[in-house]
């Protein structure tokens, strides 16, 4: 199944922070996951050995960023120049979600920017394209000198909501940095929109959660988000929506995190579904009886077809 391009047939690779999801794409391409040996010594070095020959095919390599976050990313740097020394026709680094996406600006004196730091790195390591879901900040696409594919967990999402056709409800963001997301998923639900309001109070590091934009009385309110890492401002939010005479909560967000304490505290909060996707694995005793996960297997897998076949990835989104 040759390209176009000239590139041989999609070779498929997962790094150990995506098996599962890796897993599926496979099943949804109909391509199997190539095997490699992975060895990591007493000092922590890792090495690599491909089991079979890549040269001139058209290879997808699919690791997320997850916790080891350090470990993976390094697993994946490695993978990338073992790939290209092997002459790989093409590398594309396939990373649904991209640890330190929030740090993407000096926003303080001497502060790095190592979002740029990990674009360069990926892209120094010889990657020839990329794909992602759902970047924090869109201004990061800038930091990549390489083509790549920026997709997001939106449709996935939204689309799940409006099956469930709530009526009497509302859409509210967890801040007002996610306001025009937050918009475009009211737009599609064809409902109102509010939004949560942080401010720093006094000499208190982080801003908090006071008051709410918009009518959520005796509405149901479908809070989202773009990942949930402690869950802090997430129940923050949730709090106050009560306090504001809301019903039922639903929670959605593209990235599950959930660090520390998150589940714990989401466990306690009055949230009717916690709607979220699997771009990073989520351990079954983080998998609440209120969660549901959607997969982006479907829209990564069409997506390696379509960058395979030189086909339009915007098609798939009407754009």
């Amino acid at each position: 199944m040759g390209d176009r391009f000239g590139y041989g047939d999609i070779k498929l690779f997962s790094g150990s922070g995506s098996t599962a999801l890796a897993k599926e794409i496979s099943e949804y391409i109909g391509v199997p996951l190539e095997e490699y040996d992975l060895v990591q010594f007493p000092n922590e070095n890792l090495f690599i050995k491909l089991r079979g020959s890549i040269r001139g095919q058209d290879v997808y390599l699919i690791q997320s960023m997850d916790i080891p976050v350090h470990r993976n990313i390094m697993e994946m740097l490695i993978m990338i120049d073992c790939l290209k020394r092997d002459s790989a026709g093409r590398i594309t680094a396939v990373f649904p979600y991209m640890a330190y996406a929030r740090s993407d600006k000096k926003d303080q004196p001497r502060v790095p920017i190592t979002a740029r730091l990990v674009a360069d790195m990926i892209e120094v390591a010889g990657t020839d394209r990329y794909m992602t879901i759902d970047l924090h900040a869109g201004q990061i696409q800038g930091f990549f000198s390489i083509p790549g594919d920026v997709l997001t967990a939106f449709h996935i999402l939204s689309d799940y909501f409006l099956e469930k056709d709530i009526q009497n409800g509302v859409v509210a963001t967890v801040d007002l940095g996610f306001a025009k997301k937050g918009r475009n998923f009211a737009e599609k639900l064809g409902l109102p929109l509010a939004f949560v309001e942080k401010r720093r109070q006094g000499d208190h590091p982080r801003a908090r959660s006071t008051t709410i934009i918009g009518d959520v009385k005796d509405r149901d309110v479908i809070l989202v988000d773009d990942e949930v890492l402690t869950a802090g401002s997430v129940c923050e939010a949730v709090d106050i929506l009560k306090e504001n005479g809301a019903k039922d909560i639903y929670l959605s967000f593209t990235h599950a995190l959930l660090i520390d304490s998150a589940v714990d505290e989401l466990s306690e909060k009055p949230i009717k579904e916690i709607v979220t996707t699997n771009t990073l694995p989520i351990p079954k005793e983080k998998i609440l009886p209120n969660m549901t996960v959607l997969s982006v297997a479907p829209l990564l897998g069409e997506v390696i077809i379509r960058a395979h076949e030189g086909r339009s990835v915007g098609e798939l989104f009407n754009e």
